[in-house]
């Protein structure tokens, strides 16, 4: 099969992520950080290796402000949930994916808070100007995507961080899609607060996920229980990542996470994002020629994560996904992609779009073959 759903799940992964994975789980997967034997201390030493891993890679100062999640949906709750109160006002883009829209929506209903959905242009793309017209006194947080899931479009994260920290506001960043092939330093971006999956462009497993939270910031668990300190107190530990980091850890996932990041170090990840944008640009090139084509995503490398969402016209996105499967054998992505944000705003809330997003390991030879193959769907489209 020619694989091109890395924005979902990146597949295939590095050959290491696999042997380590396995490793882990046939020589010492006991528990981390609740046992004194050998098995129990190789888990959590395996454990925080991972964390200075993560910490290096985005350039967090401590390793232990590092929470570990099963997807960056559950580490975007526990930000959202954990910092805002009744009547705080909060400012998000029109491109976020509902792991954020869903959770605000629902505190937005039950707990009083209020929202500001920043519009963008047809592609998306935000104007950080816009986002500081829409503060008010009672502003807590800005949440802003990397990079929309949808169609690749890279948001302003350096210049919203920016106003953020002049006005005092936390900034959370869900680095879902770009994380792996952006640069992220989260001290010059000023990042509060950023969540990110392990199993997209960080190569590793699924079930593994993280959330960094800056140290200083005041945060309530959204769950609590055992976590294998303070174990006398019937109270949940303050310290992190205890405090966010209740129940028994992933341990092999976690391996696996840190071992995907190593790969990318191994080749460099300006490296894999030139590679990305290499095929990219080949996709909506030839792409662009077909008469009967509507392109939804931008070919600068400076604009886009790997991603390009487009449709044939008149026809369903999911019967093109579903052609590409069944007959050619290539994986797309075709509907909503869970951002109906997004799609009102490129106006395909009713069609959806199909997307193709390419990962590190994606070839030349795939990208020319997969797009011979949309060239004769679109073909038999016009011979209709």
């Amino acid at each position: 099969m020619i694989y091109l759903d890395n924005a979902a799940t990146s597949y295939p992964k590095p050959k290491s992520v696999y042997e380590k994975m396995l490793s882990c789980m046939k020589k010492y997967c006991a528990n981390p950080g609740r046992g004194g034997h050998k098995m129990a201390l190789d888990s959590g030493r395996a454990i925080l290796k991972t964390r200075q891993i993560v910490a290096d890679f985005f350039n967090i100062k401590n390793p232990m402000q590092i929470v570990f999640t099963k997807n960056a949906t559950e580490a975007i709750n526990i930000a959202i949930k954990g910092v805002l109160k009744e009547g705080d006002h909060v400012i998000i883009t029109c491109m976020e994916h509902n792991s954020v829209i869903r959770p605000l929506k629902s505190m937005e209903k039950d707990k009083n808070i209020q929202l500001s959905i920043v519009k963008g242009n047809e592609f998306g793309e935000i104007d950080a100007e816009d986002i500081k017209k829409s503060l008010k006194e009672n502003t807590k947080l800005i949440v802003s995507t990397l990079s929309s899931n949808v169609n690749g479009i890279i948001m302003p994260v350096k210049e919203m961080g920016t106003i953020a920290k002049e006005k005092g506001i936390l900034f959370l960043v869900d680095a879902s899609q770009g994380a792996g092939c952006i640069k992220i330093d989260v001290n010059k971006l000023n990042i509060d607060m950023m969540a990110f999956p392990g199993h997209k462009g960080l190569l590793g497993p699924q079930g593994t996920g993280a959330l960094y939270v800056k140290e200083g910031i005041k945060i309530t668990p959204m769950m609590t229980g055992g976590t294998g300190s303070s174990s006398e107190s019937f109270m949940q530990p303050e310290i992190f990542p205890d405090i966010l980091e209740s129940g028994t850890l992933n341990t092999p996932g976690i391996v696996g996470l840190g071992c995907g990041i190593e790969f990318i170090n191994s080749i460099g990840i300006e490296n894999i994002n030139k590679s990305k944008h290499r095929l990219v640009k080949i996709i909506y090139e030839e792409l662009a020629e077909l008469k009967n084509v509507k392109l939804y995503s931008k070919s600068d490398i400076l604009k886009n994560s790997g991603s390009i969402a487009f449709n044939f016209d008149g026809v369903e996105s999911t019967e093109v996904s579903y052609v590409l499967d069944k007959v050619y054998n290539v994986a797309s992505r075709a509907g909503l992609h869970c951002s109906p944000l997004a799609h009102n705003t490129l106006k395909t809330i009713n069609t959806g779009t199909v997307r193709l997003s390419v990962g590190c390991f994606n070839n030349f030879e795939e990208i020319k073959m997969t797009l011979k193959f949309l060239r004769e769907i679109s073909e038999s489209i016009n011979n209709v």
